[in-house]
């Protein structure tokens, strides 16, 4: 469905569910936000690891009520009509994980070209300790975060959030300095943009001082 004809995101509500969203989450899972400095205010393309689902509440609550941060979040989550609703007006898009979504790819590059911000979550699924929680298999960075940066021309933003989370526990958000990727032409190549996911997702776990796999970083 074409997103002009569903619940349109920042809504006349959207004071009232962040509100609200946010004290529910300072509650029951407090932040300590490292790097904001690094942050543009507008055309940002954030990339986070995914341990939680409730890592893009935690995320998005984080930042400013005017950040108006936008998120691409998996379709089920999009299946119960009141849920949806809410987090429409909170600036989520449904995305298909099975295949290629180009609805999904149109909204998050418009969402860039129209100077807003939007945060993505290339692993696809959630990683607990470095181990997919789904299939088993190590993190992975799909290259689909690394097409949208670079061709909208988004900062590409990578940002650490503290794998585990426990309930009245604080929880570590961490935003890097901004990427820059390297690729060849206009668009590169899709060898140079599964590298630039990659690279990205190791700068991601580096912030929180862990690799991909989910050992420690030597000192």
């Amino acid at each position: 469905m074409n997103e002009r004809r569903t619940t349109q995101p920042f809504g006349p509500f959207f004071p009232l569910i962040f509100t609200v969203a946010k004290w529910i989450c300072r509650l029951l899972h407090p932040v300590t936000v490292q790097g904001l400095e690094n942050l543009p205010r507008h055309g940002a393309l954030l990339v986070a690891n995914h341990a939680s689902n409730w890592d893009p509440l935690v995320l998005a609550t984080a930042l400013p009520m005017d950040y108006r941060l936008r998120v691409m979040g998996k379709e089920e989550l999009f299946r119960n009509p009141i849920l949806a609703w809410v987090i429409r007006v909170g600036g989520a898009f449904p995305v298909n994980r099975g295949g290629a979504d180009i609805q999904a790819v149109k909204t998050a590059i418009q969402t860039i070209q129209g100077g807003h911000n939007l945060l993505i979550f290339p692993e696809g699924t959630t990683i607990r300790n470095g181990i997919g929680k789904t299939d088993g298999l190590p993190a992975h960075a799909h290259s689909g975060a690394a097409v949208i940066g670079v061709r909208t021309g988004a900062i590409l933003v990578p940002v650490f959030v503290d794998g585990e989370k426990r309930t009245f526990h604080r929880t570590r958000i961490i935003i890097g300095q901004p990427y820059t990727p390297v690729y060849t032409g206009r668009r590169g190549t899709a060898e140079e943009m599964q590298k630039i996911a990659d690279e990205l997702l190791r700068e991601i776990y580096a912030l929180g001082g862990q690799q991909v796999g989910g050992a420690p970083l030597c000192k």
